[in-house]
């Protein structure tokens, strides 16, 4: 696409309201008068438009569906399901009205009518008469990054043996959640919680290394043991399990907090170190490695400081983790992305070449559905992939280190020419007439006020002043 064309695509899309930037079309508040009918100028109100969309270093360009590989092949009616699950969370979202992404209200439109549709309603046809697609992705990198991850299925027992030394923790009550947390929501994946002493002072929280070493030992935070530090190391990378009991119960647990720590991908660290070729990484491969290597895999584990403590959820074993968005994922459909910057339900459509199986890849061409988050996905087109659970789901999602195009489908309403056409027309420049003086009769040219003298020099022990 041509720089020019690109640039006035992203300047429609910035000034396609009188709005300040983040403003969202809203219902007026209740402190608002409702009877304004014209304003002082004796014009009546504009509805306000929705607000610009737009990220920072990112590139936006416009797209026809003809331009998107394996559209027509995809089924529609599979990811129509996937993003109706997520509508009445995005509804819920939008009823509070404290997000001010522009997107969030006009997709919240969108789902009221997913969920008004029958049961026999054309998937592909809402889809296409309801966004547009838009290929997104950061500045100077046109290619996105995909990777992927799953729920593990392990041995637990609710009680420490000889077989299962390995606990899993509850959060504990001297965490205090980073700077901007607000009672009722989730706990950040990110930022830097901390601990509170005796004295009300805060210091950091215990590290892995700390935590491994004992560091919460007899604080009853306990909510299961497994057999391997190498199983939970996953399991907190991937933000759920299953645990099966000892009795055949299964326990579902999922991310509740974390220490406060920045995730550090033990993978890279042996890629750095010249353990693991790069083209080789995988999870299997950094069990492998783990294995092989006893006496290091603890100092290995602790170059990942970050740590995450989990909560028991009321889940029976056939339903899918549950994301970050509150609803129960779909495998091969539901991605976590940046929720920085993307809002849950958003669909996009991504195109890659990701493995099929343990040794061949294939063409990936599918509608997916942004249900989730994790820490290390930050960028406009980074996204991880839920595969299933188990462990063939694992060996799946474990290889994949791919990239990928990235077609964010936006509502129509945010479209470049749509929004352009919603723009309110600028206030008509006021007519000013110029008195100027009358040429003398003479010929002799006209007065002029006479100039200002200019100000003496100054002189100082510093410098000179004109």
């Amino acid at each position: 696409m041509p720089r020019s064309t690109l640039i006035a695509s992203l300047t429609c899309l910035a000034i396609a309201t009188n709005a300040a930037p983040g403003a969202v079309a809203r219902h007026p508040a209740k402190s608002q008068p409702r009877n304004i009918a014209i304003d002082d100028l004796g014009r009546p109100p504009r509805p306000t438009p929705p607000g610009p969309f737009r990220f920072s270093d990112t590139a936006l360009e416009p797209l026809a569906w003809s331009d998107l590989d394996g559209w027509t092949q995809d089924n529609h009616s599979e990811a129509f399901a996937t993003f109706r699950a997520s509508c009445r969370a995005v509804v819920g979202h939008a009823r509070w009205g404290d997000d001010p992404r522009p997107l969030l209200p006009v997709l919240a439109d969108i789902c009221r009518k997913a969920l008004a549709a029958p049961p026999s309603a054309n998937a592909r046809s809402f889809f296409e008469e309801n966004f547009r697609p838009v290929r997104i992705y950061k500045l100077g990198d046109t290619a996105g990054f995909l990777t992927g991850y799953y729920e593990p299925i392990v041995d637990g027992s609710r009680f420490p043996t000889r077989e299962f030394t390995v606990p899993v923790y509850r959060r504990p009550g001297d965490l205090v959640p980073p700077p901007g947390y607000q009672k009722g929501q989730g706990f950040p994946n990110s930022g830097r919680a901390t601990r509170r002493l005796p004295d009300g002072t805060l210091v950091p929280y215990y590290d892995r290394g700390e935590i491994e070493d004992g560091a919460l030992d007899g604080q009853r935070l306990e909510i299961c043991w497994i057999k391997d530090p190498i199983d939970l190391l996953f399991i907190q990378i991937q933000g759920s399990a299953r645990v099966r009991l000892e009795d055949g119960t299964m326990l579902r647990i999922n991310y509740d907090a974390h220490n406060g720590f920045p995730y550090t991908a033990v993978g890279r660290v042996l890629i750095e170190r010249n353990e693991v070729p790069r083209e080789e990484m995988s999870m299997e491969r950094i069990r492998s490695w783990m294995n092989a290597h006893p006496d290091q895999a603890k100092e290995l584990r602790d170059q990942n400081r970050s740590y995450v403590f989990f909560r028991i959820v009321g889940l029976s074993g056939e339903l899918e983790a549950t994301g970050a968005q509150g609803i129960p994922l779909t495998p091969r459909r539901s991605i976590a992305v940046d929720k920085a910057l993307h809002v849950y339900g958003t669909p996009f459509f991504i195109q890659a070449g990701l493995p099929v199986d343990n040794r061949r890849s294939g063409p990936f061409r599918r509608l997916m559905i942004a249900q989730d988050t994790g820490s290390a996905i930050v960028g406009p087109a980074r996204a991880d992939i839920y595969y299933g659970a188990g462990d063939e789901a694992g060996k799946l999602a474990g290889r994949l280190r791919n990239p990928g195009m990235f077609a964010l489908l936006l509502p129509r309403v945010l479209d470049p020419v749509v929004a352009g056409t919603a723009m309110p027309l600028p206030t008509p420049r006021p007519v000013v007439t110029a008195k100027i003086p009358a040429k003398p009769a003479n010929g002799a040219a006209r007065p002029t006020a006479p100039k200002p003298p200019l100000p003496p020099v100054r002189r100082g022990r510093i410098r000179w002043h004109a």
